[in-house]
């Protein structure tokens, strides 16, 4: 019922569309037979509908992008501090609030699932659940490694560094669609005390659990929520969302070597570069979009780098699926 609703949405849209682009075509005959005074109001009314026009297609455009099994779902965002300690981890906090500043012009609701904090500044590892139509649909395109540089607030010598950061993206789990069954004997279950930053929302009781997929060796924390078993209720479904994202990468795999493709694994090459000093730029190397302006892109401007992913991934998964 979901994708028939998804799929009315759009043939409405696209009626909408034909209906405003008759319009346009009806101006435009009207301002040929009209005085010269008429046809300047008449250019007017129709260069704002033409900018319509095209704000509406480009966004159909996108959205006919998001047609894949899950892409509709919320998502699970995690971001790992890569090598380098401090500056590593600051760079880990500043993709957390690119992300919630992103998640929050889009109207989607965030919950940090699991934080895990930095010595001196930052954070070593986050889990954040987005929600919203087509979470992961729109998210899918930050998969990988990002890359910062820039003078360092750490240095005192005010040298250059360069930092990374790992974000895996993944689709919420639904009932019913994993293959693998988990099993009671299959789970190790920890309870701790939740960190934090301090204060008094730091938790004093055995709230925060640890579930531990003993097949895969999948680990799964959450601290969030107040009680014990809110907290096993969102590990669990992370755990389902983790298990979900291995199916899937299993069977792309399988395909890619029916294919001949090559696939990459862990941490591979990195996606997108963030640079500071001694210039400013933003440049995702696969697709080449770039912008001189990354205070706005680390503000939660993402969207000018989803677009061109997605766009760059038309026919892609329709061949893969042949």
């Amino acid at each position: 019922m979901r994708g028939v609703a998804r799929l009315e949405g759009l043939l409405g849209t696209w009626h909408t569309l034909e209906t405003a682009s008759r319009d346009v075509q009806e101006l435009l005959e009207l301002a040929t037979d009209a005085s010269e005074e008429d046809q300047t109001a008449l250019a007017a009314d129709i260069e704002r509908e033409l900018s319509d026009l095209e704000a509406q297609y480009q966004a159909l455009e996108i959205a006919l992008t998001l047609g894949g099994p899950y892409d509709s779902r919320n998502a699970v965002l995690s971001i790992h501090a890569g090598a380098g300690g401090t500056e590593a981890q600051d760079w880990a906090e500043m993709l957390l609030r690119m992300y919630l500043r992103w998640a929050e012009s889009h109207g989607f609701s965030s919950e940090i699932l699991s934080l895990s904090s930095g010595e001196e500044a930052g954070v070593k590892s986050v889990e954040v659940q987005l929600s919203g139509e087509n979470a992961y649909g729109l998210l899918r395109s930050e998969r990988g490694v990002h890359r910062l540089v820039r003078i360092s607030p750490f240095d005192s010598s005010h040298s250059r560094h360069t930092s990374f950061a790992l974000v895996e993206v993944l689709p919420e789990a639904e009932e019913g669609d994993i293959s693998i069954e988990i099993k009671p004997d299959d789970l190790r279950i920890d309870t701790y005390h939740a960190s934090g930053h301090g204060g008094q929302n730091v938790q004093k009781n055995d709230t925060a659990v640890r579930l531990t997929h003993i097949p895969t060796g999948i680990v799964v924390t959450c601290q969030n929520e107040r009680s014990q078993n809110q907290n096993r209720e969102k590990a669990m479904q992370v755990l389902e969302s983790r298990l979900l994202q291995l199916e899937i990468e299993r069977r792309e795999a399988e395909r890619a070597k029916i294919k001949g493709d090559h696939v990459e694994a862990g941490w591979g090459n990195q996606i997108r570069s963030y640079v500071l000093q001694p210039y400013k730029m933003v440049k995702d190397l696969r697709t080449n979009a770039e912008t001189s302006d990354p205070d706005s892109v680390l503000d939660g401007g993402i969207d000018e780098f989803i677009t061109a992913y997605l766009r760059s991934q038309v026919g892609t998964e329709v061949e893969a699926a042949g």
